[in-house]
């Protein structure tokens, strides 16, 4: 049994999105306001929220551990730089695809915390497994129960 890349991406959002769902913190991140969750870290694939406090800034940097990642903005003002591109002012729901080691930073614009969802694709030739698809259909009926709770 397999998920779909489309219905893993969109599960991913929805979890970022889920209150209360379980999370863990990514190794200590140096830059000053920045505040990596890891959501899922599995040999396919790693998902983390990324929350910016006002005017933080994540350095720019390279993954050379994964074949691919989208960066994908959440809440607040935010401008990434890939490459020597000139700095881009990312909307909530926009999606930035980026292949291994290509070097990129972002930063919060505004004055409130802005939040980012990075999904890495660090095995594409791996299915998901069926524990993967346990794990996101766990994910989705909490997500489903906090919806059901929100007036």
């Amino acid at each position: 049994m397999g998920l779909s890349r489309t219905g893993l991406l969109t599960a991913c959002a929805l979890l970022a999105a889920a209150p209360g769902a379980a999370q863990t913190p990514a190794p200590a991140e140096a830059d000053p306001g920045v505040r990596p969750t890891r959501l899922i870290d599995r040999a396919e694939i790693r998902v983390s929220r990324v929350e910016l406090g006002p005017s933080a800034v994540r350095a720019v940097h390279a993954h050379d551990d994964v074949e691919y990642h989208v960066w994908v903005p959440l809440e607040g003002r935010l401008e990434i730089t890939i490459e020597s591109g000139s700095p881009t002012v990312a909307e909530a729901g926009q999606a930035f695809f980026l292949m291994r080691g290509t070097s990129h930073g972002f930063r919060n614009l505004g004055t409130a915390p802005a939040a980012v969802m990075e999904i890495f694709v660090k095995q594409s030739n791996v299915g998901a497994s069926l524990d993967a698809v346990q794990e996101l259909n766990e994910v989705m009926a909490l997500i489903t129960m906090a919806e059901r709770r929100t007036p």
